[in-house]
């Protein structure tokens, strides 16, 4: 996120938790992320929580920075990343959220170059962090997800072939309780997901449709103590046509989980550059890599 720093960047403090999406006040929010069309690293002033009446359209090259400061956004609707680059989410709590059309925190068309990081998610109607329209190099990390049905889906739907594209790093998250389902389900693309801590499931944790690409490394798996004990799922399957590439590298598991892999083919690196390579450690560093997940 190089070109999120600079002489050019300007700091905006938040200090009022209104909204207002028709004439966005200067010291809101929405202000900082919405109209100012520059560089912009937007701090706290104070504790708040922000109801949104709409979603929150994030411009480039912005970075929503909660540190020193207690920052809740609840009740309504949420974030939107829609045609953005550059943009860093960390530090915030998000919840109660309701449902919206067009979505969740991340939707709509094609975003790039986005870091979601050490953020608390949790309880809301719909998913928590969706990836979609063709929206591709993402990092999830150190974040923790807790309390919800449907938690991350990476990819708009199973006709949109765009995401084929889509490549996401999910790392360091801390998964439960209480989660269900898509931790993450991925269509069509590919997903890094390593040294993250899995606390139970209903359904399943990772799940994937229309042949997506799935590199599971040293991640922790630990089972519900009753109920359904693989981690995978796949909609499906390969005499009608789907194909999928579920490779498990270096996890492990406990209480009774199992990993159903591809079996044959090898699942693609994830083609970082220099300046986006990180060592992914053993399993048995998980608890202590995810001690500090979601908000500082």
């Amino acid at each position: 996120m190089m070109n999120n720093i600079g002489s050019d960047l300007i700091h905006y403090e938040v200090i009022d938790p209104t909204d207002d999406p028709i004439n966005p006040k200067p010291g809101t929010l929405r202000y900082g992320a919405s109209v100012i069309q520059q560089k912009v690293w937007i701090t706290f002033k104070r504790d708040m929580k922000i109801t949104l009446a709409k979603p929150l359209l994030i411009s480039s090259f912005t970075a929503i920075d909660g540190r020193g400061a207690n920052v809740h956004i609840a009740h309504n609707a949420c974030f939107m990343i829609f045609k953005a680059t550059n943009v860093i989410i960390h530090n915030v709590r998000i919840h109660d959220c309701k449902a919206q059309a067009p979505g969740l925190v991340m939707g709509a068309i094609t975003a790039s170059k986005i870091w979601i990081d050490h953020n608390t998610l949790q309880d809301c109607e719909d998913g928590l962090l969706d990836v979609t329209r063709g929206s591709t190099d993402v990092t999830v990390s150190n974040n923790w997800f807790r309390n919800q049905d449907k938690v991350m889906l990476l990819g708009h739907d199973d006709g949109y072939i765009r995401d084929q594209n889509m490549k996401v790093t999910v790392v360091y998250n801390h998964f439960g309780p209480n989660c269900n389902q898509r931790m993450p389900r991925i269509r069509h693309g590919y997903a890094h997901v390593a040294n993250n801590l899995y606390q139970g499931w209903m359904q399943y944790a990772i799940g994937g449709s229309m042949g997506p690409s799935l590199k599971s490394q040293s991640n922790l798996f630990i089972a519900p103590e009753s109920g359904n004990k693989e981690v995978t799922w796949r909609k499906g399957n390969s005499e009608n046509g789907n194909m999928w590439e579920f490779h498990s590298i270096g996890d492990a598991f406990e209480n009774g989980a199992s990993f159903t892999v591809t079996k044959g083919g090898r699942v693609p690196k994830p083609n970082y550059s220099e300046e986006q390579y990180f060592k992914v450690l053993d399993a048995k560093s998980v608890r202590f890599l995810t001690r500090s997940s979601g908000v500082l």
